[in-house]
């Protein structure tokens, strides 16, 4: 399947190098300039009188332009145009090419993640993968032809490193909103799969966990090099530009290597919190137990219950030696009735013996044993709060046990993958043909961009600003409001970090390789009016996610007008107050 794909691109590739060809045999009858020593077609200016009014008229327009210089082919041999139809159909062709491009990096990264796993795959491979087509763009649009010709394609990188944040943070960022609303309840958290409320502004929204919120915190984080390479201009100083580029260019790969080695450690992190809140767990439901076969652990005055603790302890210490052994506390766990295998319970004796024993010779005083228990209520006491003393103990229990529910399901594993090879193959080869096509064609779609602004006079930047994102992130987008429309948190969580996370990309990944080329070619460092519109999606919608773990729908609304507000504001900065 992977293979007749980019036989089809290979297919489609051909046919529009033939038919430029076809093209070219036209283009060279029509101006006398190129007549000379030419074997003709059969058609000639007669026969073009019967054509379309507004064929001829593009036909004389080419013309026109031949005369003072044909376009450059790309490589050579790939198609080239100065009409606007004939590049409005190569930025299609091109734009299309990049989106497989990253759909093919996109497919090969997760099936590389289900035979490897997280780690290395999750935390390095899968972020510069996904920011690769967008990096390639960026790199050649600055790295070819002359300095003044790489400082006038510089624009398209800098428009599509623009485009790409304020598309993620705006218009996919308020649409995964609209697309994974839930009902609200009383504590205005989402209630999973339930969505009976329609487009109810304060009714409705999306739940993320906690480690969103980290997520927006680190985008957040990530914007320093843009400010630093602004310095120079915001102060007016005359000199420092370039040095000003440099550091900044440091800064943002410094900060790329520190979010992959945390990615890396993510892993490591999340395992470290399944044990912790699995303990909890353990501690809440020894507690839950005892509450209610006791009547309560607290006292009135919200203070532990010294008696009823003693009254456990007599009941564990089964051979009244008045120690409790692990033996004795194995009885106790088996008793929880945790599900867990002999290992897990061997391992959770252990873990509550260390939690008790502060002499450690491995048995339990009273003394020891009540300590404990009261250190557990206080650890209950605070994590629900200010409480009635009967709910407290229930509460804790019933938090932690949906805390440890809610990171199992985060982390579940996928299926066992029975031939392994195979989904290696496929994943290498879907991985290689998603780099060579966005290696090979991202050179041809800036050329295509920057001949389609000569021909309609728009500004490069502006049509890399709003076409390119939609071609290298689509794959993305659709991703992430397939994973918006289960309607769960678990997957609203995860849309939202790989939303964060793409971000961060460019602000690391794709700025570090963009302020690389400013600095190595000498280029100016004049994007005053792009920086602004990218630090305030990127502090507006980080700040918002960063307080917030759930967005009411009305919230989306400011995601869907920062997109156009956006535009106008490049639009009057740069040409009309004149700050480019």
């Amino acid at each position: 399947m992977v293979a007749m794909k980019l036989l089809l691109i290979a297919l489609l590739i051909l046919q529009c190098g033939l038919a430029r060809s076809a093209g070219q045999n036209r283009f060279i009858l029509q101006g006398p300039k190129f007549n000379k020593g030419l074997v003709s077609d059969g058609i000639n200016e007669s026969h073009l009188m019967d054509w379309p009014k507004m064929f001829l008229t593009d036909l004389e327009s080419v013309e026109s332009i031949s005369s003072s210089g044909e376009c450059e082919q790309t490589y050579g041999f790939l198609p080239c145009t100065k009409t606007v139809v004939g590049n409005l159909f190569l930025l299609g062709v091109y734009g299309f090419l990049m989106f497989k491009a990253a759909a093919f990096l996109s497919d090969g990264s997760e099936l590389l993640l289900s035979v490897m796993g997280p780690g290395i795959v999750g935390g390095l491979f899968l972020p510069v993968l996904g920011a690769l087509p967008d990096t390639l763009l960026i790199f050649v649009s600055g790295i070819s032809g002359s300095k003044e010709t790489a400082q006038q394609q510089v624009l398209i990188g800098m428009g599509l490193l623009a485009g790409s944040t304020v598309m993620l943070l705006t218009a996919l960022w308020g649409s995964c909103i609209v697309v994974g609303k839930c009902d609200l309840n009383e504590a205005s958290e989402a209630i999973d799969s339930q969505d009976t409320k329609g487009l109810s502004l304060y009714g409705s929204g999306v739940t993320v966990d906690e480690s969103t919120r980290k997520s927006s915190w680190i985008m957040v984080a990530t914007i320093f090099p843009f400010i630093i390479a602004q310095i120079p201009l915001i102060f007016n100083l005359k000199s420092g530009k370039h040095a000003s580029v440099l550091v900044a260019c440091i800064v943002a790969l410094l900060s790329l290597l520190g979010y992959c080695v945390f990615q890396i450690m993510q892993p490591w992190v999340q395992r470290r919190r399944f044990a912790f809140l699995k303990h909890r767990h353990i501690i809440s439901s020894i507690l839950a137990m005892h509450h209610k076969r006791y009547g309560g652990l607290v006292k009135d005055n919200g203070e532990p219950d010294d008696n009823v603790i003693h009254k456990v302890f007599k009941e564990l210490d089964a051979d009244e030696d008045g120690f409790l052994t692990k033996g004795e506390l194995r009885g106790l766990i088996v008793g929880l009735e945790i599900n867990a295998v002999e290992d897990e319970i061997a391992a959770t004796v252990d873990r509550v013996m260390t939690d008790l024993d502060v002499n450690p010779d491995g048995k339990l005083t009273k003394d020891e044993f009540t300590n404990g228990m009261c250190k557990w209520i206080e650890i209950a006491t605070r994590t629900v709060g200010p409480s009635n003393q009967d709910s407290i103990v229930p509460n804790f229990h019933r938090k932690s046990k949906e805390e440890l529910d809610a990171l199992m399901d985060n982390d579940e594993e996928s299926a066992t993958v029975e031939n392994k090879f195979k989904v290696y193959l496929k994943a290498v080869l879907l991985l290689l043909g998603g780099a060579v096509i966005a290696g090979v064609f991202a050179d041809p779609l800036v050329d295509a961009v920057d001949n389609f602004s000569d021909a309609t006079n728009i500004p490069s930047f502006f049509i890399s600003f709003i076409a390119m994102p939609f071609a290298t992130n689509s794959s993305e987008a659709i991703s992430a409001l397939i994973f918006a429309s289960r309607k769960r948190k678990r997957t609203a969580s995860l849309t939202f970090s790989e939303i964060y996370g793409a971000v961060t990309m460019n602000n690391t990944l794709c700025l570090g390789v963009f302020l690389a080329i400013v600095y190595v070619r000498g280029l100016d460092w004049n994007f005053s009016a792009e920086v602004l519109v990218i630090l305030v999606v990127i502090i507006v919608t980080g700040l918002m996610g960063s307080i917030y773990t759930t967005f009411k729908l009305w919230i989306s609304s400011i995601g869907f007008l920062m997109y156009p507000l956006s535009l106008v504001i490049v639009y009057v900065l740069d040409f009309v107050l004149g700050w480019s």
